[in-house]
């Protein structure tokens, strides 16, 4: 355990450049071999306009990341939160309790916010008007929604206690973790089963993605499972019967074009249909 947190406690930018480029080219490449789905779309053209979006994140997470650095450090020097407030454990079951409550409050929590709140759905909202779930699918975030999820993630920090290589570990896993959800691949409906009981399978964020209430208000978690099942959000769908996208903006001049997906969150909101 000691080697890996020497390692994400430095890690190299470029290393986490590698991670992200490498997870999409290695998903890009078995989904195109063997689809899920056979989608009749212009492929590179919607990869550049989710490009542009993971692009923007990147920028926003850069500019804002010595909040983070500076939020992880005072909780360790302070010894302020939840993991510094519990008894001493080992330094595995440390990493895990650290991780699942990252996940719970900078992630599950922020998901669950951003659909229950108007405001916060209209930016999240430009994630779920995809109806080509890809890959590249996973970080398609309005630049808004990418400042949103920095104040979560800094509040999840702040509450978790973590120290920033358990915040890196947990971004990485989360990288991985996204890339491998939105692929459009599928796994053996019984191993995607088995796997959902612990983390969030291929199968159970796509039902996420399924274009009416109430399975798009459901499956919220990112890298674990446990927090949908605990909360009862968890929901299954068929994957033959599941189509891609949000019920409000369905034609592809809303969700295929890049300056109307930037305008969306100052548009007059629609209501779901169901």
């Amino acid at each position: 355990m000691q080697e890996i947190i020497n390692y994400f406690s430095t890690i190299p930018s470029s290393h986490r450049a590698l991670i992200l480029a490498g997870g999409i080219a290695l998903f890009w490449l078995i989904e195109s071999a063997i689809p899920f789905v056979k989608f009749q779309y212009n492929k590179w053209q919607h990869a550049g306009i989710n490009i542009f979006f993971t692009l923007t994140t990147i920028i926003v997470n850069f500019c804002l990341a010595f909040i983070l650095l500076k939020t992880a450090q005072w909780t360790v020097d302070n010894q302020f939160g939840i993991l510094n407030w519990l008894p001493k454990m080992n330094a595995w079951l440390f990493a895990i309790v650290g991780l699942l409550l990252l996940d719970l409050i900078g992630a599950y929590l922020e998901h669950l916010v951003e659909h229950k709140v108007k405001f916060l759905w209209r930016f999240h909202l430009i994630h779920h008007t995809d109806t080509w779930i890809d890959t590249t699918s996973g970080n398609r975030h309005h630049p808004g929604e990418s400042v949103i999820r920095f104040v979560f993630t800094t509040f999840g920090v702040l509450a978790v206690g973590s120290p920033m290589w358990m915040v890196f570990l947990y971004q990485t896993l989360s990288v991985v973790a996204t890339q491998f959800t939105h692929a459009n691949i599928v796994l053996p409906k019984n191993i995607d089963k088995l796997m959902s009981y612990f983390l969030v399978s291929p199968d159970m964020h796509k039902v996420h993605h399924h274009y009416v209430l109430p399975y798009t208000d459901s499956n919220y978690g990112n890298i674990f499972s446990v927090w949908d099942r605990l909360f009862g959000t968890f929901k299954t769908l068929d994957r033959e019967k599941l189509i891609f996208g949000v019920d409000t903006h369905m034609k592809p001049e809303e969700h295929n074009n890049l300056k109307n997906l930037l305008s969306i969150p100052f548009q007059k909101q629609r209501s779901p249909e169901n």
